[in-house]
């Protein structure tokens, strides 16, 4: 039998192509004669445009077109709105190219096609826009409050939306509550900062009347149906390619970025290709960003420790626009009780327009704040109640006999129910607890104190749910020329290595190698139906698409190699390259029995010829293909999640805090994650060891700034602090899997799950580092040296 693909550690198929310098960006996309764009970009953050001449721009050498709000036809209009929900009412979305009033700093006011970039930027420098200045709230306590400036006139104290969910009866379990602890927490606003900023280019072939589009997108599928409708061309005719992607983390699956639309706009009226690609700040200014919420928690509790309600009622930062509906919130407040045995949830959010950048979903989607606030709660109960933090969580953990978990009354994003499917909890906190031997960290912290060092230990568990419907579907291909098997899917990857583990999920099913599976994706072309890239959801829902369909194949394949070898279906097995009788040196390739299978066959290349010494599989008394029966050796199949399937770990860290210069040091960092079935641990753990390095931005260094009147000062990375790879510890993580009982696969998602517990791990930590010098709480990320010195000097953070 061949060795076992799935669960392997196999090296990433497409990396030795990316590390040469050999990957396609869009930028790389060799267009001849391309237009470029640049965009003129609101100076304000709320402002009405009195007036705006473009004559200078398009008398500019080298200007091809310049266009404003009336020149875009069918486009001068408001984007869709995503997901729709009830707790909205008359939600705003943005126009391409703003029209009477702007409502962010960056916001898109005209776009400038011209022969190359330089004369674009010049050109936008021309364009005289005359604004009136409104007055602006940034900060979203006080945009609520009554008589703040508003951000939509339609919208009374910018609220956008308005939402509460009840589970249990937690009113009753309030009173008899012996305990209650409350806390306001606060997550900062920050952004995903991918190493490609966003990208598109667009052509348009006039006699034939197709688009093609290349997008740095996570969604070629629901671009090209977006184009589609909005050009009145069929679907056929738009083509979407999303080439290798330098990160999304969720950025770039906004639909739509005003360039999405006018750079295919401009290509088909102007007959030329033309090309957008966005700099870094425009990056920061006009791409979508995510986290700003402010939590107030109550955990009613009995003196044992166990916690038998929880309220929330929270904030949350929208930007100017909520083309996402309320997705980010909704994932929070369901996110709120993590891995714990809370049988009475009580939940309240508003969503609440700012003047920013509008706020869609970054890596992490809610979860992380929710994990702050609930993981911040349960280390105050215990010190509140003076329980060890270990302690507090192992009494209201959920057991491993109560699986699957329901939290009636709660709707998951997907509009399903919250179920959590499975998990060790216990296990983890035990497997912690052996990483990290708190029983004896009290000692070795008072010896570290008493030479003036001062250590801490941070521990956070959370959840996440993973693998979002509606579905994904896969095609699978056996290639009647190389016997080489080709897989097709709707999704794109950026850096997740789908081509690596969608090939091992097939070669365990064909009996190929890996590097025999060829992975085409983020093409239309190539494959017709598929949603996105986003929300942990490739391996749950395509991975399990292509495992059925390739098991189809399976299927086809053992019974036309039966055939041919004129054995029993269950005498033959699918190994090296080939169908082979077991116990035996009788087989024959895969390139043959996909040529067999085909009643057309082709004689130039030695697996026709091989085919012809089956004659007998060829000897048929009806038609060459039965009723029901396709040639070849392929299929297409689909698969829809029952509800989204829950993932879940456990972070520890030891940290070191030096209280001069109000800095923290990581000594260690554990990460115990359990996301089911693994399909390639090296994977598992760069996806979780990213997260974890995108967490450690969150947790102290990455906030974006705005001032007063909503200017992003900020927004370079000169001023904006990322971790370098010197800031990020070296971390030891550890498995679990625990499988899934919802789909054939027994995975969940991994994606997003690194960065979700980082921040209150750290704050957790300096917390228990500097308690001795009445440091105070820390409740607000990122944690900064001069929020350290502000508790530590200042009275509190």
């Amino acid at each position: 039998m061949s060795t076992r693909s799935f669960g392997a550690r196999i090296q990433r198929n497409i990396d030795p192509q990316l590390l040469r310098g050999e990957g396609s960006f869009v930028d790389d996309i060799p267009l001849a004669n391309a237009l470029h764009v640049a965009f003129v970009r609101s100076p304000y953050a709320r402002a009405r445009i009195t007036s705006m001449d473009v004559s200078a721009a398009r008398a500019h050498p080298g200007v091809a077109a310049v266009y404003t709000a009336d020149d875009i036809g069918a486009l001068d209009r408001e984007m869709p709105l995503l997901i729709p929900h009830s707790s909205m009412t008359d939600a705003r979305t943005q126009r391409p190219l703003a029209r009477g009033d702007v409502y962010y700093v960056g916001q898109t006011v005209a776009m400038i096609v011209a022969a190359d970039r330089y004369t674009a930027e010049d050109a936008a420098q021309l364009v005289d826009v005359d604004y009136e200045p409104l007055d602006v709230e940034i900060d979203i306590e006080k945009a609520v409050a009554p008589g703040a400036p508003l951000v939509h006139a339609t919208h009374p104290n910018n609220i956008a939306a308005h939402f509460v969910q009840v589970s249990g009866d937690p009113n009753a379990a309030v009173r008899r509550a012996e305990h209650v602890t409350r806390i306001r927490v606060q997550v900062d606003r920050s952004t995903a900062a991918p190493m490609e900023c966003r990208a598109v280019a667009a052509t348009f072939d006039r006699v034939t009347g197709e688009l093609t589009v290349w997008d740095g997108t996570q969604a070629p599928i629901s671009v090209r149906g977006g184009l589609a409708s909005i050009f009145k061309l069929d679907e056929d005719k738009v083509r979407v390619i999303a080439p290798h992607v330098g990160g999304g983390f969720g950025q770039k699956v906004l639909l739509f970025y005003p360039d999405e639309l006018l750079v295919p706009m401009a290509a088909m009226q102007l007959g030329r290709p033309v090309k957008y690609i966005e700099d870094r700040r425009e990056n920061f200014v006009g791409s979508s960003q995510e986290r700003t919420q402010i939590h107030f928690i109550e955990l009613h509790a009995l003196k044992t420790g166990e916690v038998v309600a929880l309220r929330d009622s929270f904030l949350h930062d929208t930007g100017a626009f909520i083309p996402y509906g309320i997705a980010i919130a909704q994932v929070a407040s369901t996110s709120i009780a993590g891995p714990y045995r809370i049988p009475n949830i009580w939940v309240e959010f508003k969503a609440v327009y700012t003047p920013t950048v509008p706020v869609t979903p970054y890596r992490g989607c809610g979860r992380p704040q929710s994990c702050f606030a609930i993981e911040r709660a349960m280390d105050q109960l215990a010190d509140d109640l003076g329980l060890d933090r270990f302690e507090v969580r192992r009494r209201n953990l959920i057991g491993e006999d109560q699986f699957p978990y329901e939290r009636e009354g709660l709707l998951f994003a997907d509009g399903l129910k919250v179920k959590l499917d499975s998990g060790q909890y216990h296990r983890a906190l035990a497997m912690m607890e052996e990483a990290l031997r708190p029983a004896d960290f009290a000692s070795r912290q008072a010896k570290a104190r008493a030479e003036g060092k001062y250590l801490g230990l941070g521990l956070a568990f959370y959840v996440e749910g993973t693998g979002l419907g509606p579905y994904e579907g896969g095609h699978v291909k056996v290639h009647p020329i190389t016997g080489k098997v080709y897989v097709n899917t709707g999704l794109t990857s950026q850096g997740q290595g789908h081509d690596t583990v969608f090939a091992q999920i097939v070669a365990d099913q064909m009996g190929v190698n890996v590097e025999d599976v060829i992975l085409v994706e983020g093409d239309t072309k190539a494959f017709d139906w598929g949603v996105a890239t986003f929300a942990s959801r490739a391996a749950v829902v395509s991975g399990n698409a292509i495992f059925k369909t390739a098991q189809i194949v399976r299927r086809k394949t053992l019974e036309a190699a039966a055939n041919m070898l004129e054995a029993q279906v269950d005498d033959v097995e699918l190994r090296d390259g080939g169908a082979w009788i077991k116990g035996t040196d009788r087989h024959v390739p895969l390139a043959a029995i996909a040529t067999a299978t085909n009643p057309l066959r082709y004689a130039f290349n030695e697996a026709a010829q091989a085919a012809t010494q089956f004659a007998p599989a060829s000897k048929h008394d009806g038609p060459p293909l039965a009723e029901g029966q396709h040639p070849g050796l392929e299929a297409t199949d689909y698969y829809s999640p029952p509800c989204s399937t829950w993932a879940y770990g456990v972070h520890g860290a030891i940290v070191e805090v030096d209280p001069e210069l109000c800095q923290v040091r990581v000594e260690k960092y554990v990460c115990i994650h359990d996301c089911g079935n693994m399909i390639n641990p090296t994977i598992v753990e760069g996806q979780v060891m990213g997260g974890i390095a995108q967490g450690f931005g969150g947790a102290l260094y990455e906030k974006i700034e705005f001032d007063p009147s909503g200017n992003m000062v900020n927004a370079s990375f000169v001023d904006f602090l990322m971790p370098y790879a010197t800031e990020i510890p070296k971390v030891e993580i550890l498995h679990l899997e625990t499988p899934s009982p919802l789909n054939p696969l027994g995975v969940k998602g991994v994606g997003e799950a690194g960065c979700i517990a980082v921040g209150p791990v750290i704050a957790s930590g300096v917390e228990d580092a500097l308690k001795t010098l009445g440091g105070g709480k820390f409740h607000h990320v990122p944690l900064t040296p001069s929020m350290i010195h502000a508790a530590l000097y200042g009275g509190g953070a």
